[in-house]
């Protein structure tokens, strides 16, 4: 019926509109989705631009929040746990002007499987950076934003 970017889009604008509204504000659109890699665009518009008609720092910082969060609900889902999930720190570089639609993607589907695996194992608090790109295919193949968002995850499910 529908593909399962397209479900996942109405579920992350679902999560914004309930939970958190900015995510909501900024229209994000799931491009590409696997078990490896998510890949999320922003449109640049009135709302998410800046005064010099970039993509403005608050929203290239959804985008990441997005990407890294949205590419580890599956897992979590899938381990049908009370895993909580949060993000722990985040680290930004503003390498060039987002002055188009902006996707960001994350390719760490694999450690975040692990990463699920392991607190359940454990019990404990388990923590992994997440490396997410930005780029503007319309304008140039080059990278605009690099992030690095620490993902915090722990197993809540009584024994």
């Amino acid at each position: 019926m529908f593909s399962q970017a397209s479900q996942l889009t109405w579920l992350i604008r679902l999560f914004g509109f309930t939970k958190v509204a900015m995510i909501f504000y900024c229209r994000p659109k799931v491009i590409h989705v696997d078990e490896s890699s998510l890949e999320i665009k922003i449109p640049l518009n009135r709302k998410t631009r800046n005064h010099v008609k970039s993509m403005y720092l608050g929203t290239l910082s959804v985008g990441a929040d997005i990407t890294g969060g949205f590419l580890a609900m599956p897992h979590i889902r899938k381990s049908k746990r009370k895993i909580v999930l949060l993000f722990k720190d985040f680290s930004a570089k503003f390498l060039k002007r987002a002055e188009g639609d902006v996707h960001f993607v994350c390719n760490e589907g694999k450690a975040i499987e692990e990463l699920v695996k392991n607190a359940i194992k454990t019990g404990e608090r388990q923590n992994h950076t997440l490396k997410i790109y930005a780029r503007v295919p319309k304008k140039s193949s080059d990278i605009v934003a690099e992030f690095d968002l620490t993902i915090s995850i722990k197993d809540y499910t009584p024994n």
